[in-house]
């Protein structure tokens, strides 16, 4: 019995004296190292790089020269109806652009938020539309004609208008999540574009006077009354005409805008990394004409 005490001793006194020379392990510890964990990626810093894209345009011309009848009929009884005439159309253009980033961002273990600014240079995004057409304005508010008496403007409204959005800055807020090397991100802010306007219009008019003229003849007596036949014809007279022209060109004006979309970083190696997204700029009108642009784009860029 002794004996057997003694060789357990001894057995575990040589089990410890083995434990304490192997390597300490961190999962002989219960724990897990941070070698051993998925690493998240440095995003914090600033940042630049350049990008190449795609843009489409959505340019609705239909009132491009409302302003420009308005202000050439101003006073006059066809102002009103020949304003509400949608006469030119709606267009799609499209272009390929360049441009370039610079942003900062904050990063709070897989959170990041940023602001950034960005460039782009469109390569041709342009388009126009011409039209005309005619309508018969009948006695429109303001118009007084005599009793038993219709007034009809024949009236002629030809225009033409013309848009290129030459360049966009845009100034971003981001907020993105960090998933490993990954960087998905969604943004909105201002923008602010520049473009190249220009717009023409001519309105022509005939004025008429309809009304019906009454005359008697007479063609006898009965028993000493006369008698009379009446005739009624109707008569159209012109009464007026008139043609008045206007038109407008601006070369680099600004007008502003919003812009929202998503996109996705990817780190390639060290502080390098490349982004894909897609964004829509709505801006506001400029000389009657509104317009938005829905741009993807491709890009590579530098985090210090």
């Amino acid at each position: 019995m002794r004996l057997t005490l003694l060789a357990a001793m001894m057995c575990g006194v040589a089990a410890g004296a083995q434990a304490a020379d192997l390597p300490d392990l961190p999962i002989l510890r219960g724990a897990v190292t941070d070698g051993m964990t998925h690493s998240t990626r440095n995003w914090d810093g600033w940042y630049v790089g350049g990008q190449v894209g795609y843009t489409s345009a959505d340019m609705d011309f239909s009132h491009s020269v409302k302003t420009l009848t308005n202000f050439m009929l101003r006073n006059s009884v066809l102002q009103d109806p020949v304003s509400q005439w949608s006469l030119l159309s709606k267009n799609h253009a499209q272009a390929t652009g360049f441009g370039g980033f610079v942003g900062r961002n904050w990063q709070w273990d897989q959170v990041v938020l940023g602001v950034e600014a960005n460039y782009n240079y469109m390569n041709s995004l342009a388009s126009s539309s011409t039209n005309g057409m005619s309508l018969n304005i009948v006695n429109p508010t303001g118009e007084s004609p005599p009793a038993g008496h219709t007034h009809t403007y024949s009236t002629t409204l030809t225009g033409k208008a013309s848009l290129q959005v030459k360049d966009v800055v845009t100034f971003r807020g981001r907020a993105g999540w960090a998933a490993g090397d990954f960087l998905p991100y969604m943004f909105g802010g201002l923008a602010v574009g520049r473009v190249d306007t220009a717009r023409s219009a001519t309105v022509s008019y005939t004025k008429w006077d309809d009304y019906d003229q009454t005359t008697q003849t007479l063609v006898g007596f009965v028993n000493g009354t006369p008698v009379y036949t009446t005739t009624t014809t109707h008569i159209t007279a012109q009464i007026g005409a008139g043609s008045v022209s206007n038109a407008e060109h601006r070369t680099n004006s600004f007008v502003a805008g919003w812009t929202a979309g998503l996109g996705t970083e990817y780190n390639i190696w060290g502080g390098l990394f490349m982004r894909a997204e897609w964004e829509y700029v709505r801006f506001m009108s400029v000389k009657d004409t509104s317009f938005s642009t829905n741009s993807v784009r491709a890009g590579l860029g530098y985090k210090f």
